[in-house]
């Protein structure tokens, strides 16, 4: 069973090369195409719906949770596609409050760990500047917090095609270890 599920190794890799065209292609935009982004949104939110699946198949043990997340991405796609400006301009609006919350945890960790990390402050240095681009995404001055999102987005997905990628080698390693036995 374990060489079925691991024989599709070969669709991360391609999910991995996808977002790292995703990934180029949104940090080409500047804040004239912000319609083009939400477009492109809706794309990989797509692409996210779909790998989410996969990753269901290959994970049963959480797979409900994957599917899960796999539909609310493909509904998220087909609104941002449906409606490019105000996906755009949700996504700044997430990002804002995830890096305002993200920041404030990291500021916290790194106040509680002075003790036993001698480098507490590079957590609280990494942290309020979480929270000072948090607070930049989420003011109204539309280029800037258009240029943090394409930004933002476009490392994400640069991060994620990274990630899919390793992650089909590794499921290809597995499924020649397990063909040997």
């Amino acid at each position: 069973m374990l060489s079925e599920l691991t024989s599709a190794w070969w669709l991360f890799l391609v999910t991995g090369i996808a977002w790292l065209v995703i990934a180029l292609i949104i940090l080409r935009f500047d804040t004239t195409s912000l319609a083009t982004v939400g477009v492109l949104l809706g794309l990989v939110l797509l692409i996210a719906g779909v790998n989410e699946f996969m990753i269901g198949i290959v994970r049963p043990m959480w797979s409900w949770a994957h599917v899960a997340l796999g539909v609310l991405f493909l509904v998220g796609g087909i609104i941002a596609f449906a409606q490019p400006f105000s996906a755009f301009w949700a996504l700044a609006s997430i990002l804002g409050l995830l890096l305002v919350l993200k920041g404030s945890l990291d500021i916290v960790l790194s106040a509680m760990t002075k003790s036993v990390n001698e480098f507490w402050w590079l957590g609280l240095v990494a942290g309020i500047l979480e929270v000072i681009v948090g607070f930049w995404a989420s003011q109204q001055v539309a280029p800037a917090r258009a240029a943090l999102v394409i930004l933002w987005v476009g490392l994400l997905g640069l991060l994620r095609g990274i990630s899919e990628i390793v992650l089909a080698f590794h499921i290809r390693h597995l499924h020649q270890a397990v063909g040997t036995r």
